[in-house]
């Protein structure tokens, strides 16, 4: 299996993007994103994402060249319109400004609009961790789940993720998908011609599924059943009613190059843990020590900081087909 460096990886991806239509800047945006996420061993928003981007990008149902652009429409709010192009440049607006308008005033939101697929919601949040906050991230997705005792896909997979610092070391990150299990990884076994678990999706008809084509077609099971659902549907009023995005049904598929544009929506709370008169960050560690000191418990992220040490030294295994696949794009 072909390996290559962080850096090679990159600048394939970025090329792929900028023959499928989309700018320089935007496809740096995009591949230092994408390649992150496959680095932390997340293959379901890494590369196998590109030739979707990508044909997208080609026929327009995401805009490659749409810079995206804000405003200050309250003191502690911004307001971001994707430009109905990647999330990714969007996103790293949110991350760029949010800092400063937490350290003046303790708290601040980023809804973005008209935007697209996140990835993984936890890299946002932990760029904000690694600049002293912490952070909340919800994430509206094109729909996959049906509403609990319902058969019709109403909510996304909705992604809710979390990030705090820690004093030295690397900031506590959660990102949880709402479904079972992330989309993407029936999305990785479609493209490799695996069979999925029985438990994970649902068929159109409703019935379990080891065909992932079958489970893109049907619905994902939700994590926690009637739970999860039910956070689903606070996550698609919190990132879609709240921004003004397209609801989960209202969204096409982030599959494929059909229809218009997603329009899905990403809000973004951030907090300056010193703005609450204790010491939060001590508390955050505290917490955190508890929590390793048990035999067999482990903090969440553990594994994916292993990944991305290994592959930053060690480089990014990618498969033959897939390989080709990008480079011919």
């Amino acid at each position: 299996m072909p390996v290559l460096s962080l850096r090679e990886a990159e600048e394939l991806v970025v090329q792929a993007l900028v023959r499928a239509r989309t700018n320089d800047a935007n496809a740096r945006s995009v591949a230092h994103a994408l390649i992150a996420v496959e680095a932390d061993g997340l293959k379901g928003h890494g590369l196998s994402r590109v030739p979707s981007y990508a044909a997208q990008a080609k026929a327009g149902k995401v805009d490659g060249f749409a810079m995206p652009t804000f405003a200050r429409a309250r003191p502690g709010l911004l307001t971001i319109d994707a430009g109905n192009g990647f999330a990714f440049p969007a996103l790293e607006l949110a991350v760029a400004n949010l800092p400063e308008i937490v350290r003046g005033q303790g708290v601040a939101v980023a809804g973005i609009f008209r935007s697209h697929h996140c990835g993984a919601a936890g890299h946002t949040v932990e760029r904000l961790a690694q600049a002293g906050l912490a952070a909340l991230m919800f994430a509206n997705t094109p729909s996959a789940i049906a509403p609990w005792g319902g058969s019709k896909p109403v909510f996304g997979t909705n992604p809710v993720a979390f990030a705090c610092p820690l004093a030295g070391r690397e900031p506590l990150v959660i990102d949880l998908s709402l479904s079972k299990v992330a989309r993407g990884n029936i999305v990785t076994a479609k493209q490799r011609g695996e069979k999925i678990p029985e438990g994970w999706a649902l068929d159109e008809y409703g019935k379990p599924t080891t065909d992932p084509e079958a489970a893109l077609a049907g619905t994902m099971v939700p994590a926690g059943e009637a739970k999860g659902t039910a956070l689903a549907l606070m996550v698609e009023l919190l990132a879609a009613g709240l921004t003004g995005a397209n609801f989960a049904a209202e969204a096409s598929s982030y599959l494929d190059a059909k229809g218009p544009p997603p329009g899905t929506g990403q809000l973004i709370v951030a907090f300056d843990p010193s703005a609450f008169g204790g010491d939060a960050i001590s508390r955050f560690a505290l917490l955190a020590a508890s929590v390793e000191q048990q035999d067999g418990a482990r903090l969440p992220g553990a594994r994916r900081i292993a990944a991305r040490k290994k592959a930053k030294s060690e480089g990014l295994n990618i498969s033959e087909a897939l390989l080709a696949e990008i480079a011919a794009l």
